[in-house]
C-alpha cells in the first residue's frame, strides 16, 4: 500500500529534519519545502499530498498566504506551526481554514499524533457517503455540499462542523463538546473559535442557516424548521 504523503514547510532545516524523522518513523512519505514559494510549487506538482505542516514566518511567501492560496482550490488538511503564542494568530489560522495550530516548541510525538488523528477523521468522513437535512445535502466522499441544489463551498472545519450538527440533530451541544469532537483534542483557547465558524457556516447556508440555533450560555442545536 502506498505511504501517505505529508508536506513539511519550514525555513529552518533542523526543524524540517526533526519533523521528517518522526513522520518517516511512522511510515509517512515526507516532502520538504524551505519557503512558501517552494511549498506551493510542490503542492501543485504533487497531486496526492494528504496533509501539510506549515510554518507561519517564512521568506518569499508566508504561511498565512500559502494557506489562503491552497484553500482557494483544496481542502487538504493543514497544521500550522508558529513560534508565537498569540491567540489572535490561532483565531486567524482557523479563519483561514487551518485544521490544527501548534506553537513551538512542541513534542514531535504529539505532532505525529495530531497528523494521524486528522487523517483518521478525513478517512472516516470519506467512508460515509451522504447525509441530508432540510434541503442540505452532504456528499462526504466528494467533500461536496449543496443547499437547495446549489453548491456551497465550505472550509475543511466548516464541513466537519456541519457534519457533526447533522449527525446530532435536535441535540443541544455545548461548545466544549463541539470542540472535542470536531477539533478532536482538548482546546484551551477562546470559545470564539466555535462562534466564528458557526457564523460563517450560517452565512454560507443562507436561509438554511437558521437550522443552527444558539443555546445561550451553552452552545448550539441543529434543528430543521417545520
Amino acid at each position: 500500500m502506498d505511504r501517505v504523503k505529508v508536506l513539511v514547510v519550514d525555513d529552518e532545516s533542523r526543524m524540517r529534519k526533526l519533523v521528517r524523522d518522526f513522520l518517516m518513523r511512522d511510515n509517512f512519505d515526507v516532502l520538504e519545502a524551505g519557503d512558501g514559494e517552494e511549498a506551493l510549487d510542490l503542492f501543485y506538482r504533487e497531486k496526492d499530498i494528504a496533509l501539510i505542516i506549515l510554518d507561519i514566518m517564512m521568506p518569499k511567501i508566508n504561511g498565512w498566504d500559502v494557506c489562503r492560496e491552497i484553500r482557494e482550490t483544496s481542502k487538504t488538511p493543514i497544521i500550522m506551526l508558529t513560534a508565537k503564542g498569540d491567540e489572535n494568530d490561532e483565531l486567524q489560522g482557523f479563519e483561514l481554514g487551518v485544521d490544527e495550530y501548534i506553537a513551538k516548541p512542541f513534542s514531535p510525538r504529539i505532532l505525529v499524533a495530531r497528523v494521524e488523528a486528522i487523517l483518521r477523521r478525513a478517512s472516516h468522513m470519506a467512508e460515509e457517503e451522504c447525509a441530508q437535512a432540510g434541503g442540505i445535502v452532504m456528499d462526504k466522499a466528494a467533500h461536496l455540499v449543496t443547499v437547495d441544489g446549489e453548491r456551497v463551498e465550505l472550509s475543511y472545519k466548516e464541513f466537519e462542523l456541519l457534519s457533526y450538527f447533522i449527525e446530532n440533530q435536535g441535540i443541544a451541544l455545548s461548545r466544549e463538546k463541539i470542540l472535542n469532537h470536531v477539533w478532536n483534542y482538548d482546546y484551551f483557547g477562546d470559545a470564539r473559535t466555535i462562534d466564528t465558524h458557526v457564523k460563517k457556516l450560517r452565512n454560507k447556508l443562507g436561509k438554511r442557516g437558521s437550522y443552527i440555533r444558539t443555546i445561550w450560555g451553552m452552545g448550539y442545536k441543529f434543528e430543521v424548521n417545520g
